[in-house]
């Protein structure tokens, strides 16, 4: 069982740093899509992954055609948008499962998500006037549910 987290030209250090932190408490592996809004030689990546950072399984891809055609080998793909008419909690993982997040400013690509509009998800809000949620956050809540669904009945 594998599973991958994936951001998607990600701008702002902390967020990756938090769910490299994230990744490697669920096992998973995380993918970064250029271009990236930070160096990763940035000293806050490394803080906000703690001494973590270096046991990270990192992957870095230099656009997204790039991860695009290694996906299929990967899992089954899961995109996230707070316009996404599925919840999150309401889909069966399978074992081999990525999770794709866009950037914080404005999300993943629209071509993006209508090529991937079975698989888009959202996190529910129940404030209307919420746009989302940070992206860290987003990543480790959906993590987490995979995880859950993967426990031992």
């Amino acid at each position: 069982m594998a599973l991958h987290l994936v951001l998607v030209e990600p701008e702002i250090h902390w967020n990756t740093g938090n769910l490299g932190r994230t990744a490697l408490a669920v096992g998973a592996e995380l993918h970064l899509v250029e271009p990236l809004g930070f160096s990763l030689d940035d000293k806050h990546v490394r803080r906000a992954g703690l001494d973590y950072w270096p046991r990270v399984r990192l992957r870095v891809w230099p656009d997204w055609p790039s991860f695009q055609r290694e996906l299929p080998s990967l899992g089954a793909p899961f995109v996230f948008s707070a316009a996404a008419p599925r919840d999150y909690w309401d889909v069966r993982y399978p074992d081999d499962t990525v999770l794709i997040f866009g950037k914080e400013s404005v999300g993943l690509p629209p071509a993006l998500l209508a090529e991937h509009a079975g698989s888009a998800l959202r996190i529910p809000m129940l404030d209307p006037a919420l746009r989302s949620l940070n992206l860290s956050t987003s990543a480790a809540l959906v993590a987490y549910e995979v995880v859950r669904q993967r426990r031992p009945a």
